[in-house]
Order: C-alpha cells, then sequence, then structure tokens
C-alpha cells in the first residue's frame, strides 16, 4: 500500500466545484406556488364566511330599534324600499373607513328607493355614549341612520364581524350579503342590483 503523497509534485489538482446556481428559479416557482395556495385559501375562507352569513331570502325580522336620534323604527318599515343595512363599531377601523362611501351611497340612491340602516354593534349599555361622541365629532352626517343592534337582530344576520353588510329587497328579504370592508365601487354595483 502506498501512502498518498503530501507535497505538491506529483498531486492533482484539485477540481473545483461548478459555480453554484442561484436557486432563484426554485425560490421563485415555490413563492408562485405558494402565493398560488394562499389566493385558493383565501378565496375558499371567503366562501365559507359568506356561506355562515345569514341566507339569501332571509326575512328581516320586526323587532323594534333604538334609533341614535331617537324613536324606534324596524326594519319592516321599509317594505317597498332597498335597505342597505350596515353593522359596523365606532371602534371598528376598517367600518370607519367604509363609513363615508356608505353615507355617500345612500344620499345618491334615496331617490331611486333605497334606504341605509347603520346598526351599531358597540356594547350596550354605552353604546349610545360611543356613537354621540363618534358622530359629534367625525361623521354628523352619519347620525340620521343609526340604530343600536341588539345581538338578537346580530344572531339573525350571524353577525360575527365588522363591518357586515347586507341588502334587502324591497319584500325585506337578503339578497346580498357580505363581511368585511368594500370599495365605493363595489358598493354601487352590489346596490345597483338590489335596485333592480
Amino acid at each position: 500500500m502506498t501512502e498518498p503523497q503530501t507535497g505538491d509534485a506529483g498531486q492533482q489538482p484539485q477540481q473545483q466545484p461548478p459555480p453554484a446556481r442561484h436557486g432563484w428559479s426554485k425560490v421563485l416557482l415555490v413563492v408562485t406556488g405558494l402565493l398560488g395556495l394562499a389566493g385558493l385559501s383565501y378565496l375558499g375562507v371567503s366562501e365559507a364566511l359568506r356561506a355562515r352569513l345569514a341566507a339569501d331570502g332571509t326575512a328581516a325580522p320586526a323587532m323594534k330599534l333604538q334609533k341614535y336620534d331617537n324613536g324606534t323604527m324596524s326594519l319592516a318599515d321599509f317594505q317597498g324600499k332597498v335597505v342597505m343595512l350596515d353593522f359596523w363599531a365606532t371602534w371598528c377601523a376598517p367600518c370607519q373607513a367604509e363609513m363615508p362611501s356608505l353615507i355617500k351611497l345612500a344620499k345618491e340612491y334615496e331617490d331611486k328607493g333605497l334606504v341605509f340602516v347603520a346598526a351599531s354593534r358597540d356594547e350596550m349599555p354605552d353604546a349610545p355614549l360611543f356613537v354621540q361622541e363618534f358622530v359629534q365629532s367625525r361623521m354628523p352626517e352619519l347620525a340620521p341612520y343609526v340604530v343600536f343592534a341588539p345581538d338578537e337582530l346580530a344572531a339573525i344576520f350571524q353577525v360575527t364581524a365588522l363591518p357586515t353588510l347586507y341588502l334587502l329587497d324591497r319584500k325585506g328579504q337578503v339578497v346580498d350579503s357580505q363581511r368585511g370592508m368594500l370599495s365605493e365601487a363595489a358598493l354601487r354595483q352590489r346596490i345597483e342590483r338590489a335596485l333592480k
């Protein structure tokens, strides 16, 4: 047996490994695949959440709701009109962001038969104080639309997150619903569809 030589003489030059290829294409493929899966998951979750909302055709209850600016009203009072029923709260940032569009569209479509009901889910018994502070300091034009939504109403409409929006047809039945904030364009499209 011969010992391997330790000197430079007679040694074969060691081969250098090929330059490492950047695995960017593999990384890009993996990231794209993950984003695709995330997108599909999101659509699945959105559809599942939509499925957990009150079903189309659900009739609005006749229960009396306390109005912010005094008195009571019932969703049943609006037979013959399309109702845009928005469940919101003063502490909900997406609700606050969406509210100016809801008010704008409520005014724009009022003469076409749209009624806007902003159903506050702020915690009772302090909800009137929270809403008063919010309306007076941030959004005075919201006042005529606000009612206080009791737990019974939230249960009927399966409100588990805010904002949650329903459109009720002229017979007082659910024709559209959405959990989460919508753009003004998306809101407009849904309102116009409900008014037809």
